[in-house]
């Protein structure tokens, strides 16, 4: 029987698919019902795992925010998710909550604290989205900082993940907590230490204030498809998130698993989730007419803005009838969206432009009936030896035609799990049990347990 996808939501806590349309939910974002309502469908629904993303950044081009971002709602405005987590855990028992919490922003501590909390919390349905930050120009704004140069970022990320795992795994060991009432021991002092660590970017000689959860470290994914990107996923990532053309995603797929071959680690402990969009109907025209409408409600100076939030870059400076400029690529803000539009067969910036009007950064979406779009699922999942999606909100910023036309047909052709037993993120993601991999590096900094004292 072939494997099962794995199927993830993806969604942002703020304006989400095209919000001026009148079906649009996503203008409900800072309403606790619309997300409590929307995680009980996924659950339901059979869905894997609830993606939020999160980040501080916002497009800037030339000396601030343009006027058409805030009009348009271009990656603007944005709540914080961290906010929302405990009360979807609430309402959920078996659906995993992925967050991102930046290496940029974040120190080491601060995130293994909140996660740690949040494992325990949802009984191990809990994982970390490892990002350097999106729209880096604003954020550094923001925090009155420099803006750290890219391949620099993910040095720091490398740095900071390992003191992290360090924390997670290492300060607590099983069978530390006793709360033993009679002779008033919580813990086993001898069984809870603080860790050390000095790195080319944090130190720290402390210790994790939260016992572990079910995981102890959460599952780790990663999106970053540069080069740096997915040498910091091939480390330390069990889950990778792409976007691009098939051919693409496979040679990305390929390399990551490779690089993680390289690192001593089972190349098939990592799950690579293509980014999917459905427009999907009961008639192919009909499918074909909601996503016109979409598009036609984006303009191609809204497009520019996006494109400078993930990139830095204003196209609406540039001559539309060439490439970009290769020297584009040495961008400091993000480079998986420079370097894909790069190369002998590369587009005009009027291209880019359409691209980014009709799709944003995920790629072609999949068009047609139910039958329709999971043959073409099928067909690129096979191409890219990818495990599954993370499904982008449709034309209403939410998943109800997914969910109502979509998963069905997914179900009938037997391609995804049934529902099963509450179980932990990375159980449900295919591994062996509740921890990191036995190949994972953060693996080694858990100190084996010792027996249990008389």
């Amino acid at each position: 029987m072939a494997k099962h996808w794995k199927i993830g939501l993806f969604q942002s806590m703020g304006l989400m698919g095209s919000w001026r349309m009148p079906e649009s939910t996503s203008t409900a974002f800072l309403d606790l019902d619309h997300w409590l309502t929307m995680a009980r469908r996924g659950e339901e629904e059979g869905a894997d795992f609830f993606f939020l993303a999160d980040d501080y950044g916002y497009p800037v081009v030339g000396d601030g925010i343009p006027a058409s971002a805030v009009r348009a709602g271009v990656q603007f405005p944005k709540a914080d998710v961290s906010a929302l987590l405990p009360a979807l855990a609430a309402v959920t028992d078996r659906m995993g909550l992925v967050t991102t919490l930046s290496t940029q922003v974040e120190l080491p501590p601060m995130v293994a604290r909140k996660l740690a909390t949040l494992d325990n919390l949802t009984k191990g349905r809990v994982g970390w989205n490892i990002v350097t930050g999106a729209g880096q120009n604003a954020s550094a704004r923001l925090f009155g900082r420099e803006l750290t140069e890219h391949d620099q970022r993910y040095a720091i990320a490398d740095d900071h993940v390992d003191l992290t795992l360090k924390l997670w795994e290492g300060s607590w060991d099983d069978g530390a907590v006793v709360a033993d009432r009679e002779p008033g021991v919580y813990a086993d002092p001898d069984r809870v230490r603080e860790i050390e660590h000095e790195g080319p970017f944090f130190r720290s000689h402390g210790a994790l204030s939260v016992p572990p959860g079910p995981q102890r470290t959460p599952v780790l994914f990663q999106a970053g498809a540069s080069e740096p990107g997915r040498a910091l996923a091939a480390k330390y990532a069990e889950g990778v998130f792409l976007a691009a053309e098939p051919a693409a995603m496979k040679a990305q797929i390929a390399d990551i698993r490779r690089r993680a071959g390289e690192n001593g680690r089972d190349p098939r402990s990592i799950s690579c989730l293509i980014a999917g969009t459905f427009y999907v109907a009961e008639t192919e025209d009909e499918a074909r007419a909601i996503r016109e409408r979409q598009r036609s409600m984006r303009t191609l100076e809204e497009a520019a803005a996006s494109y400078a939030f993930y990139t830095g870059l204003d196209l609406s400076r540039m001559d539309p009838d060439k490439p970009l400029d290769p020297s584009a690529g040495l961008t400091q803000t993000g480079r998986t969206n420079v370097e894909r539009y790069l190369g002998p067969n590369a587009p005009t910036v009027r291209e880019i432009l359409e691209e980014f009007q009709a799709n944003s950064v995920m790629g072609a979406p999949y068009v047609g009936t139910p039958e329709q779009v999971v043959d073409a699922a099928q067909e690129v999942l096979e191409e890219t030896d990818a495990d599954g999606f993370l499904v982008q909100p449709d034309h209403a910023g939410d998943f109800d035609r997914f969910f109502d036309l979509v998963m069905p047909e997914m179900r009938r052709r037997g391609l995804i799990a049934p529902a099963g037993e509450p179980t932990t993120l990375r159980e449900r993601l295919g591994g062996s049990g509740p921890h990191l991999d036995a190949s994972h590096p953060g693996a080694a900094y858990r100190r084996a347990t010792e027996p249990a004292r008389a």
